[in-house]
């Protein structure tokens, strides 16, 4: 039976695959076109039926196909649609040509060659027979659709234009076409064309939202933005109780500065949807033009509030937010974390919701809070490196060390190629008094290191101290310098660097230009003074070393300071100063092993 059915619609000339059946409709008279248009039209017309004719006569001239042949090539075509729809294209174009060899004029099996070779990639037959079924039955309007599907793939967007000004002008009930006419134009950017088809549709089908929308985004584009607004009434008077068109209305009216009548339809939107978060949104923006941020603030925690308002909608709000902080305004800083802390509240199970907010925490000054959100994003989903580096880099700057321990462990085992994961590892090692762990974790990282100098420098110089507590001391110097090789003015390098060589009492010379270039840089920082002077002690340079730490005595409540201040007073011979300055480093605390017996001797030991 199916055979059977294929049969008669072959010899109908309306065999069709994998498209919709047209729209039926009333008679409808031409599309409107330009008087070029038209003349180019009319002139394809003239062609078209002069091929039509030539066709006729050739097919009238032909003997009529035997009742064998009729059969056999009707048998072709259904083997040869079958392939087709098989997605076996080069059978299928096998069997259809066969059918062709025997009806070329056969309007259906050049329409089917045609989408054949479509599918396979062969747009140039694909045209060649498409047009020829065209040309063979000109009221068909899959044949049309069909050439200009061809035409719009191969970017022939005036010819596919062409094609479907003809389909609506010479296929009956073909004026829903009039749509992808339309479109076409304005893939092209011929809005006046596309405005016309417009018209000529919305007088054939009435008043229709997708006409009005449509002509609406032509008036904007030309600048017109009367005409644009007057559709944009069309549309909300036709469709009182769709929200989306009134949202729509106001938008506009407040992208064009329309202030007071975009504030007017936005309250319009409300009376039709009271919770719609897009209207409150519209409101806060008006507010804000209008210089009214508390009435701003309060329509967006509105906004917030309702679970409509989709959580990659507030991630766009509050990016904007974050933009912005830290804000001097506390009130701006205040609302971002609560409306943060609202979209937390809608979508408690979205990592973003978490991410976003303690992004909001971090830059507004509340670390802890920040790294405990980021904690319970990463249980949502721990998947996102950066979020993890935010968790390390908080608990660095809180000098939580054992979190850090944990966060960067626990980072490792997903991430273990990021270098900077096991540089704070290593130095959590270290605080932890875990020197060989330190160091493990370090040069096992610095090898990742690739086209990052300054992170490079960071691994040199922790390794530097690491080497140094293991009294690996040419390591340690080794470190260092390569530190410096990446960064010569690395303050924390030359203070270290400087202060451990006169701890040693080696390279002083090297040490006191290091440390000078420190407190050059910062003359009034004690730690650094203290530096400076111990290697001027080293030297022997006591009343430069005196000097030094006089200033730093100013400022000063570290006790190792303290201390070394008694030691170069115990050198100049001011004992009694000197066990008063040991005393009172004892109080301040921080101090060497050898403080005790530097007190109860009242005599100086190294």
């Amino acid at each position: 039976m199916r055979q059977v059915a294929l049969s008669l619609l072959f010899w109908c000339g309306m065999v069709v695959v994998g498209h919709a059946q047209p729209t039926d409709g009333a008679p409808q008279p031409p599309a409107k076109l330009s008087r070029k248009e038209q003349r180019a039209l009319e002139k394809e017309q003239r062609e078209l039926d002069k091929k039509l004719a030539d066709a006729k006569a050739k097919r009238a001239a032909a003997p009529p196909l035997t009742e064998r042949e009729r059969e056999m090539s009707e048998a072709l075509f259904v083997e040869g649609v079958k392939y087709v729809l098989l997605e076996d294209y080069t059978k299928g174009l096998e069997q259809l040509l066969k059918a062709y060899s025997l009806s070329p004029d056969n309007a259906a099996i050049n329409y089917k060659i045609a989408e054949a070779n479509l599918l396979s990639g062969n747009l140039r037959d694909a045209t060649n027979y498409a047009e020829a079924s065209i040309r063979l039955d000109s009221k068909n309007a899959y044949y049309y659709l069909l050439l200009a599907q061809i035409q719009a793939t191969q970017k022939q967007y005036d010819g596919a234009t062409k094609t479907y000004a003809a389909l609506i002008k010479q296929v009956p009930n073909s004026g829903s076409y009039l749509f992808n006419l339309a479109d076409l134009y304005l893939a092209q950017n011929k809005l006046p064309e596309a405005l016309s088809t417009l018209d000529q549709a919305e007088k054939e089908f009435g008043q229709v939202d997708e006409i009005s929308f449509k002509k609406q985004q032509i008036f904007l584009k030309q600048n017109k933005l009367d005409l644009a607004l007057a559709e944009g009434e069309k549309l909300i008077k036709a469709n009182p109780t769709e929200s989306r068109y009134v949202l729509a209305q106001a938008e506009m009216y407040a992208s064009n500065n329309r202030l007071p009548d975009a504030l007017r339809v936005a309250q319009q939107a409300l009376r039709v949807d009271p919770d719609n978060p897009q209207a409150h949104m519209i409101l806060a923006e008006v507010y804000r033009q209008q210089s009214q941020p508390d009435e701003a603030a309060q329509q967006l925690k509105l906004a917030f509030a309702s679970p409509a308002l989709d959580i990659d909608e507030r991630v766009r709000i509050l990016v904007g937010y974050i933009k912005q902080l830290p804000n001097p305004k506390e009130s701006i800083n205040q609302l971002a974390r609560d409306l943060a802390a609202e979209t937390i509240k809608t979508y408690p199970k979205d990592a973003k919701s978490y991410a976003v907010a303690g992004d909001i925490q971090t830059l507004t000054d509340h670390k802890k809070d920040a790294r405990d959100t980021y904690l319970k994003a990463l249980r949502l989903d721990n998947s996102k490196f950066q979020i993890w580096q935010q968790v390390v880099l908080i608990d660095a700057e809180l000098n939580q060390t054992d979190s850090l321990l944990t966060h960067t462990d626990r980072a490792l085992e997903l991430f273990p190629n990021q270098a900077s994961l096991w540089f704070y590892n290593g130095a959590a090692h270290l605080l932890k008094k875990q020197p060989q762990k330190g160091v493990k974790a370090l040069e096992h990282g610095r090898k990742l290191v690739v086209n990052n100098p300054e992170l490079l420098g960071q691994f040199d110089a922790q390794l530097g101290d690491a080497y140094h507590e293991m009294r690996l001391y040419e390591k340690s110097d080794a470190a260092y310098e390569a530190a410096l090789t990446s960064d010569p003015n690395n303050v924390q390098v030359l203070n270290n660097y400087s202060y451990f060589l006169s701890l040693r009492g080696e390279k002083l010379d090297k040490a006191k230009q290091m440390s000078g270039k420190v407190v050059k840089q910062f003359p009034d920082n004690d730690t650094y003074l203290d530096t400076y002077a111990w290697v001027l002690y080293k030297q022997k340079d006591y009343a430069g070393a005196k000097a030094t730490l006089d200033k730093a005595m100013q400022t000063t409540k570290d006790g190792s300071i303290i201390e070394h201040y008694g030691d170069v007073l115990y050198q100049l011979g001011e004992k009694d100063k000197a066990v008063a300055e040991w005393q009172r480093a004892r109080k301040a605390g921080g101090t060497s092993d050898l403080l005790e017996r530097k007190l109860k001797d009242h005599k100086l030991y190294e």
